[in-house]
């Protein structure tokens, strides 16, 4: 399912545990790291799509997390030729995503790799919230960072440490947390400036997916 501009629908999971680290999965049989994502299907919204590709990915329920904030609106990246099979070259132009900020009120061990017979990751880990973005595949970093930078005013306890938000070099070539860092612009300096994610942490955390954390949303 695409849009008229060639865009395939599709959300992405930033999963924070208590400590405010995030979610990263090794991508099977690869060296590259990533955040869970995935299309959204016909007819589902893309909250639906959210819960869905959780389970599917990282084997978690709707009552193991609890959904803090969103994206504003989508976040687009194109994908190159040679990711793209040959008989879609020519319609299919990347994805189009809505990023999903997720606080995890479960546990480690509630984590599963294999709730499906076909597995998107191998390993996982929790890193800091500004880790290098070498790890991710090239033609992705520009949306992670975009994602990560309007999430990241809603992330309790964060340390903001943009020197590791490191650009260029080969995607796989170091994990993450190592090599040298080079420093770039903070990315919440003009924040204003900034699109203003969607809190979503308000509902009574007796319902699915009520988020616990409501009181990180931003005052004024």
């Amino acid at each position: 399912m695409l849009d008229r501009e060639g865009f395939r629908p599709n959300v992405g999971i930033v999963l924070l545990n208590q400590k405010s680290q995030v979610f990263w999965g090794k991508r099977i049989r690869t060296h590259s790291w990533q955040f869970p994502q995935g299309g959204i299907d016909r007819g589902e919204t893309p909250e639906q799509a959210m819960y869905r590709e959780l389970h599917e990915e990282v084997g978690l329920q709707p009552e193991h997390v609890c959904v803090v904030a969103r994206t504003r609106d989508w976040l687009r990246y194109e994908v190159p030729d040679r990711y793209i099979r040959r008989d879609a070259r020519g319609h299919y132009k990347g994805q189009k995503q809505i990023w999903y900020l997720l606080q995890l009120v479960g546990y480690d061990w509630n984590l599963n790799l294999r709730a499906t017979d076909h597995p998107e990751f191998d390993a996982w880990r929790w890193n800091d919230y500004w880790v290098p973005l070498d790890m991710v595949v090239e033609f992705k970093r520009g949306v992670y960072e975009m994602a990560l930078t309007e999430l990241a005013r809603y992330v309790p306890r964060q340390e903001v440490r943009t020197r590791y938000l490191r650009q260029g070099g080969r995607s796989g070539d170091q994990e993450a947390g190592t090599g040298e860092s080079t420093d770039v612009a903070d990315p919440l300096q003009g924040a204003a400036a900034q699109p203003a994610a969607i809190v979503l942490g308000t509902a009574s955390a007796t319902e699915p997916g009520a988020c616990l954390q409501a009181q990180n949303a931003p005052s004024g």
